[in-house]
């Protein structure tokens, strides 16, 4: 399955660890690659969620090795079945983009399965999860290019019977986790993305962005941490060809000369962050820059034919961490950040 492989060890056998990204890959001198947590996430086929009621299917994209699982809720087939609806009684479509570094992860971990059945209920929405390809057999921009062509997918007008039948075009949403969260940053900002219209809105779970210098909390978290070292860090390592590190616009979007986050393609955005996760300060940031790019953009006056300012939402989840809600669902914080989420991609 997607996200679980592993190279085969080198002729020399030497199983030395050259890059300790721990605990999502180790790699080994001999070419050997473990992924430490892949074994304890099972991958599981689509079908008929008993819990939920939503059915879900793969669909595999021509333009490359991806895939993405497709999920329709109850509330789709309630009334009309699959007979064409108008638009304004079709459900928003929610893409997601799974986290894990760019080195792990798929759309049929049993964790992403789980989250996203409970999310197209819960809404309710299609929900399209996207699988790309992953580094380091496939560096970036892989992830980022399965990414874009998925999304192209969802707004052409030749896409699934189950967008066409039940899906609203006007109401596309970007979501994801972590990296998930960086590759909707990287749509949201595409060319081709700003060309054909956009998306209605972005929900960022936990972002990854970094930067050389820190922010924030990042500085007692980072004293607190290793310490001073020259290890690789894994964006260095997933995109070798970042000439400026994790100071790359592409991880740290508010850089000096990074694209103006003003060209975002969405008209709403919501940074989800957690009190206990590293990230937080960053996903903060990114936000209140996000806001404040639109807001100049757009000025403060009356101007009936200024552009709308971009609406930015945050919210934060109390005393959890990274990617919280995948490891627990059934916890209250799960079950109240899914209902934000459900509310910020349901308000017209």
């Amino acid at each position: 399955m997607p996200g679980a492989t592993v190279a085969a060890v080198g002729s020399d056998g030497d199983d030395e660890v050259v890059h300790d990204f721990s605990p999502l890959l180790l790699v080994h001198k001999s070419g050997r690659l473990e992924r430490p947590l892949s074994s304890c996430r099972s991958y599981v086929p689509p079908g008929l969620d008993a819990a939920t009621g939503v059915q879900s299917k793969d669909v595999p994209l021509s333009s490359s090795s991806s895939f993405v699982r497709l999920y329709l809720p109850p509330a789709a087939t309630e009334s009309g079945g699959d007979v064409k609806k108008n638009n304004a009684a079709n459900l928003p479509v929610v893409v997601y983009f799974h986290g894990g570094g760019f080195v792990m992860g798929s759309a049929a971990s049993c964790v992403y399965h789980r989250f996203l059945n409970d999310l197209a209920a819960a809404i309710p929405v299609v929900a399209v999860s996207v699988d790309y390809r992953l580094a380091p057999e496939h560096a970036l921009p892989a992830a980022y290019e399965d990414s874009l062509a998925a999304l192209k997918w969802v707004l052409s007008a030749a896409a699934d019977p189950w967008l066409d039948a039940h899906g609203d075009p006007a109401r596309v949403f970007l979501a994801g986790d972590s990296a998930g969260g960086n590759i909707c940053h990287h749509l949201a900002m595409h060319p081709e993305i700003r060309a054909a219209g956009g998306v209605k809105g972005a929900v960022l779970i936990h972002p990854w962005f970094w930067g050389k210098e820190p922010i924030g909390g990042e500085k007692e978290h980072r004293r607190r941490g290793r310490g001073p070292t020259k290890r690789k860090h894994l964006w260095e390592f997933v995109c070798p060809g970042a000439a400026d590190g994790v100071d790359d616009p592409r991880m740290n979007p508010m850089v000096p000369g990074a694209p103006g986050l003003e060209g975002l393609a969405c008209e709403k955005v919501m940074v989800c962050v957690a009190e206990g996760d590293h990230l937080r300060w960053r996903g903060e940031a990114y936000a209140e820059a996000v806001a404040r790019a639109s807001k100049e953009k757009c000025g403060d006056d009356d101007d009936d034919e200024q552009p709308a300012a971009v609406e930015v939402e945050v919210f934060e989840s109390e005393g959890v961490g990274h990617v919280f809600y995948l490891l627990d669902p059934e916890m209250g914080e799960a079950k109240r950040l899914l209902g934000r989420i459900a509310a910020f991609v349901s308000a017209k």
